[in-house]
């Protein structure tokens, strides 16, 4: 599939198994191909990269949760600090709106720093391939997306989110 790669590089950066990873995407693939609508999806390309990243975090969860591994549990321990914890089923409603409002805030950001931060903390893309996709050197990526995360923080405080 003209896929490939996107979907492998997402799955691997979540499950860090080149086994693991080929069958999320194979699975993705049936996945798509029993669930797609009548109509196909526009963008097709974001619909697959959703089923994949989706189950890759349910094989990371069930194996790597208790481990420090990979980049993806490290990207994500880099953006639990601005989002409050959330247990509790009826935080669903919450999430979704959360989600809203971090949309509401990537708007904000110039065009490059709303790509990095997709690459870090959706592809789960390490600080070397954000580099090498950008053209800007690890360290400035780095810097870029503490200033980011901490600009996300104040704005979700400004927006009445409790951090």
């Amino acid at each position: 599939m003209k896929y490939g790669k996107i979907c492998h590089n997402l799955s691997y950066n979540i499950v860090n198994n080149r086994q693991d990873a080929e069958e999320c995407v194979n699975d993705a693939y049936l996945g798509a191909w029993n669930a797609i609508p009548p109509v196909r999806p526009n963008p097709l390309l974001a619909y697959i990269v959703k089923i994949v990243r989706n189950i890759s975090l349910k094989i990371y969860w069930r194996k790597e949760a208790a481990k420090r591994s990979g980049h993806y549990k490290i990207a994500l321990e880099e953006i639990e600090g601005c989002i409050a914890d959330r247990k509790t089923v009826e935080d669903e409603i919450e999430a979704r709106e959360l989600a809203r409002i971090i949309e509401g805030f990537l708007e904000t950001l110039p065009l490059e720093n709303r790509v990095i931060f997709m690459r870090r903390y959706w592809f789960a893309d390490s600080y070397k391939d954000i580099a090498g996709f950008t053209g800007l050197s690890e360290k400035n990526i780095s810097v870029r997306l503490t200033r980011i995360r901490e600009k996300m923080k104040q704005y979700l405080i400004e927006t009445g989110v409790f951090i």
